[in-house]
């Protein structure tokens, strides 16, 4: 006998096979829920909304977005390979959330769980400090963590999230001892910085787009610099090899049948090319990315590599 999973699996793959011989995929032919495994007012939020009429104008049909929180996104990714598995419903994910989270403990999926379909953009670490801070180069920052060790303390959102993996990272590479003080979101750390309870913060170029003069970025980790903040230099022109933040896509039940997980990928890279929409994102402070189901396992497997050396270097993984 059938259960219902299968019999749903059946039906995709028959619409998939019409398609097929009549030369065309007809989808998506309906709205797709797009949950995002965190609260509303997010960065991960925000991206979902400005998809929105892009894809509407694109594709004729309706982003439709839902919020499933808990658990630092673990709650919603624990659930994904549950869900129905026809392509209209998708879930936002997040580097390095979904390889940290499973290598430090059960959280109900692993990172291999993930059928990541498209990631569309990153939020590139930056160093922010506030506009009358003493340090007004990456130098000067530098100099004050050799000199004093331990004493420069840096506001993050959370731990072992892409804010910390960075403090991690950069340390190492400076030669530098600094102190990570985890904060609940990257609003809740910026608050920290801005009330002077550190002495910066490790944050993302979304800040500084948010908090405008009242912040200076010594820093970014990108391979160029952001165009809303020309002023602002990259790591690497500093001599330090750090390019990352936190990244942003969205994947599929696993059972997606591959022409639809195929379907869906090449749709939001068509959001992602629009010119307008790269502004938007750009105007946000969001570096844009675009790798797709083809290039989906190279890319993720660096990733993890990554993560995981930096995680287990600070002890964060057992």
């Amino acid at each position: 006998m059938l259960n219902l999973r299968t019999v749903k699996t059946l039906a995709i793959a028959s619409a998939i096979a019409v398609g097929a011989a009549t030369g065309a995929l007809a989808f998506p032919e309906k709205p797709i829920e797009y949950i995002i495994p965190f609260g509303p007012g997010g960065e991960s939020d925000i991206s979902a909304r400005f998809q929105q009429p892009f894809f509407k104008e694109k594709f004729g049909q309706d982003l439709v977005v839902s919020y499933k929180p808990g658990g630092g996104g673990a709650v919603g990714w624990a659930q994904l390979n549950s869900m129905n598995a026809d392509g209209y419903t998708i879930m936002g994910i997040n580097l390095p959330h979904i390889v940290i989270q499973p290598a430090q403990k059960d959280v109900g999926y692993t990172t291999d769980d993930i059928n990541a379909f498209y990631m569309f953009h990153y939020t590139p670490d930056a160093i922010v400090v506030t506009a009358d801070s003493p340090y007004k180069t990456l130098e000067d920052f530098v100099a004050d963590a050799k000199a004093n060790p331990g004493s420069v303390t840096m506001s993050g959102s959370g731990k072992a999230t892409a804010n910390h993996l960075a403090q991690i990272r950069f340390d190492k590479m400076a030669g530098i001892n600094t102190t990570y003080v985890p904060f609940k979101g990257t609003g809740a750390s910026t608050t920290a910085n801005l009330g002077n309870q550190v002495k910066a913060q490790w944050g993302y170029t979304t800040v500084g787009a948010a908090q405008g003069d009242a912040v200076r970025m010594l820093a970014v980790a990108m391979e160029e610099r952001h165009p809303l903040f020309p002023d602002v230099p990259t790591f690497k022109e500093l001599g330090y090899d750090m390019v990352g933040g936190a990244y942003r896509g969205m994947a599929v039940p696993k059972d997606t049948p591959e022409d639809i997980v195929k379907a869906l990928s090449e749709a939001f890279g068509e959001v992602n090319a629009d010119e307008a929409f790269r502004q938007q994102m750009l105007d946000g402070g969001f570096a844009l990315l675009d790798v797709g189901i083809d290039e989906m396992d190279a890319f993720m497997e660096a990733r993890k590599a990554e993560y995981i050396e930096a995680a287990t270097e600070a002890g964060l993984l057992n």
